[in-house]
């Protein structure tokens, strides 16, 4: 079973550069976390995730040495693609896993904070909301946003860490205050490349 605290992102370098294939192996454990949601609405994103990360780990393997940091796939990318870039391959693939990766951040930050639905206080869909607005909405056509919409089956705040722990993810043995250990590892990673070209 894979501790989610002990695969978490490292410490941004200061220098920004970010090994590839240490990237990879820290978010590669991310995409079991979307089985202890229940709902059937969150597998487009869990393998949206899947296939970035195959993405990316593809353009890394066929030249480890060359694609070694993020950085260098991006430079190469840009170079090879010119105006289509940075909507193209291991690039785009990025710019999507990076937003998945947000609005994890966002979900888990909001359950560390106790954010509740006073009317429905036993559901996480206040938390899910907030997560799918502000990272991934504005990216989804209108067919996409209804899918958020549908009342789905959702898991109580306080039932989430044993259902983490029955699919495999287990973030932290202490329950839902800590997930703001694992909330915070993310975010320099987040900001710290160049804009979303989406935005």
């Amino acid at each position: 079973m894979a501790l989610l605290l002990d695969n978490q992102f490292k410490e941004l370098p200061a220098d920004h550069v970010l090994d590839t294939k240490l990237f990879l192996e820290s978010v590669s454990h991310l995409p079991p976390f979307f089985d202890c949601l229940g709902s059937a609405v969150f597998a487009p994103i869990k393998s949206d995730i899947n296939g970035n990360i195959t993405k990316i780990r593809g353009v890394y393997n066929k030249d480890p040495a060359k694609y070694a940091t993020l950085q260098q796939i991006l430079e190469s990318e840009k170079e090879t693609h010119g105006a289509e870039w940075p909507k193209v391959g291991a690039t785009l693939a990025l710019m999507w896993l990076k937003r998945g990766l947000r609005f994890i951040q966002i979900l888990l930050q909001s359950l560390a904070d106790g954010e509740r639905d006073e009317n429905n206080p036993n559901l996480i869909r206040v938390n899910i909301t907030k997560a799918y607005e502000q990272a991934l909405k504005r990216y989804h056509g209108w067919i996409v946003q209804k899918v958020f919409k549908i009342n789905n089956p959702l898991p109580s705040p306080d039932s989430l860490p044993n259902l983490l722990l029955l699919s495999g993810v287990q973030i932290y043995t202490g329950g839902v205050a800590p997930l703001g250990l694992f909330c915070c590892r993310p975010e320099p990673l987040l900001f710290s490349s160049q804009r979303d070209p989406g935005s």
